[in-house]
């Protein structure tokens, strides 16, 4: 057997018996259910894991992942997580964090053919089409690349509140506030944007549904 994989599997071993040193009860709990405050929509960069970022335990946080954390309408594997974790989990918060130096986002900067890839990374080039005038005025490249990856956090988190899934839960005055964040993988410093959202009213107009 591989060394490495095999250390996954000893690696499980000690982690169980540690969390039962601490508390014998520990996994009969977590296997009553979950209901965590707390969505995630991250990345899938190995170097972003969403429960030690924040010091959250098993069964306090729900995550979806994808390349450069992006909520694309078609996307029906993103929207059935959200659905569950707003209609049924009831989750009060959902972060959108994306991470400075995301390869997804730098891919989308450039005209490089990345293959099948191509096609996600497209709605990241199309955040750049958006915000195309002020990031080109950006000379530093460094600079560029930090204000687009959170730029791009900014627009996943109104994506995700022009959802049908989230207006839903608004309407019915549930409570739920969208934010959008950026790590950094060299500080391990959160960034909060300061883009908050907690109803309808602050999208555009045409955005706003009615049921």
């Amino acid at each position: 057997m591989d060394a490495f994989y095999k250390s996954l599997l000893d690696n499980n071993k000690k982690w169980v018996e540690s969390k039962l040193s601490e508390d014998a009860e520990y996994f009969e709990k977590l296997a009553k259910g979950q209901q965590p405050p707390l969505l995630w929509i991250g990345c899938a960069d190995s170097r972003v894991p969403a429960n030690q970022i924040i010091g959250a335990k098993p069964g306090e946080v729900f995550v979806h992942r994808n390349i450069a954390n992006m909520v694309v309408h078609s996307d029906m594997n993103m929207l059935s997580v959200v659905d569950y974790a707003v209609s049924v989990l009831k989750v009060k918060h959902v972060i959108v964090c994306g991470h400075y130096g995301c390869g997804g986002v730098k891919a989308a900067m450039s005209n490089q053919s990345y293959g099948v890839i191509d096609n996600w990374i497209r709605h990241i080039k199309d955040v750049y089409r958006l915000h195309k005038k002020e990031l080109d005025a950006i000379e530093d490249e460094d600079k560029r690349f930090d204000t687009f990856v959170e730029l791009n956090v900014k627009e996943q988190v109104f994506d995700l509140a022009k959802t049908s899934i989230v207006q839903t839960a608004w309407k019915h005055n549930q409570e739920l506030t969208l934010h959008g964040w950026a790590y950094g993988v060299g500080s391990g410093i959160v960034n909060d944007l300061n883009v908050n959202i907690s109803n309808d009213k602050q999208l555009e107009e045409v955005y706003q549904l009615n049921f």
